[in-house]
């Protein structure tokens, strides 16, 4: 082989090589996951809307292509570690609630800490911006200490509680085995309930075998995780929409995106969160006609009892508000910003928190 050929031959590979990498960089990997499964609402948006719409997008309006590696119902990361994965850069897009961060994210449950709001998811979203949009820390956290960024809020649609035996009084609930996530067992206090911590993942199972009786819980849970089949009582008591799941992505890897592809991400991920609202919200009263449907006793809680009910949790937010403030947070800002959003935007508390 002559030196001339040698060298075409050389230029040759060196260009397959330079095109190759060039090709291999405008491929992005992201893993994201979530410890619960898709039967949950936000994590079905996850898989169905945000990963095909990024992936669309970004290769529609950039010279990049994405490329997702999902991992969902505890595949990569476990409920209680999600916050954790991302720190890590286990995986760079999580979802998960902040109910299992109360060390980290004490502050963030904040809607839990004004029980009786409004059942409205999409009121519940709008809220929790009005606090997200003026106090700064409740965003800055994500990045000053856990090294990701807050990219979505996600709503959940309205707490209610399901159980596997009748009631029709409060004094029903006494010594009974209820379950919830983090500070919404507080709500059962009134109603001298025994509370148990669990998660959606082990629901069924627990209920099947009489770890509890009960669950603090939505609609759309009753109706996804099948635990109609072990609950045939549900009350709508109307806890609340809560607002207290995030999706986040790690800062580092974050940054290592181009600006057009963070821009794609950051579109997706604000119709993202809307579509948590929107969705639960349509979603509601098809779900309460399933229960209905599958044998399932709905019944509506009294609004006298509703009143009693909050009445016995009076004090709670201002002792909420004092601790959080006792440990350096803005808690009296928040539930103070809180409780106006609310009432700005159509609610009626039955009973006028004070937090003083």
């Amino acid at each position: 082989m002559t030196l001339r050929t040698l060298t075409r031959v050389a230029a040759g590979l060196a260009l397959a090589l330079v095109c190759t990498a060039a090709s291999a960089q405008d491929v992005i990997r992201l893993r994201i996951a979530s410890g619960h499964p898709p039967a949950n609402t936000y994590v079905n948006l996850m898989q169905n809307f945000f990963v095909p719409e990024v992936t669309k997008r970004v290769a529609a309006k950039t010279k990049y292509k994405v490329e997702f590696i999902e991992g969902y119902g505890g595949a990569m990361v476990k409920v209680a570690d999600t916050l954790e994965g991302v720190q890590a850069g286990i995986i760079d897009i999580g979802g998960y609630c902040f109910c299992f961060e109360p060390s980290n994210l004490p502050l963030h449950a904040f809607q839990i800490m004004l029980p009786f709001g409004t059942m409205d998811p999409e009121t519940s979203l709008k809220v929790a911006r009005a606090v997200y949009d003026k106090v700064p820390y409740m965003s800055k956290v994500f990045e000053d200490k856990f090294r990701q960024k807050l990219i979505a809020l996600i709503a959940d649609n309205g707490y209610n509680l399901g159980t596997n035996f009748e009631w029709n009084s409060v004094a029903d609930i006494k010594g009974q085995k209820i379950a919830g996530a983090g500070l919404n067992l507080k709500w059962l206090e009134f109603a001298g309930a025994t509370p148990v911590q669990s998660s959606l993942v082990d629901a069924y199972t627990s209920m099947q075998t009489g770890v509890y009786n009960g669950w603090i819980m939505f609609p759309s849970g009753w109706v996804n995780f099948k635990l109609y089949e072990v609950g045939k009582f549900y009350t709508e008591i109307g806890f609340g929409a809560i607002t207290w799941h995030g999706l986040t992505i790690n800062t580092n890897r974050w940054n290592s995106l181009p600006k057009e592809v963070q821009d794609v991400i950051a579109e997706v991920a604000k119709e993202y969160e809307a579509r948590t609202g929107s969705v639960n919200k349509a979603d509601y009263p098809k779900q309460i006609a399933e229960l209905k449907s599958k044998g399932v006793n709905v019944r509506q809680l009294p609004e006298k009892v509703r009143q009693d009910w909050a009445q016995s949790l009076s004090k709670w937010p201002a002792e909420k508000a004092k601790e959080l403030d006792g440990a350096g947070l803005p808690g009296s800002q928040v539930l103070d910003i809180a409780l106006k959003a609310a009432e700005d935007n159509g609610h009626k508390w039955p009973l006028r928190y004070s937090l003083k």
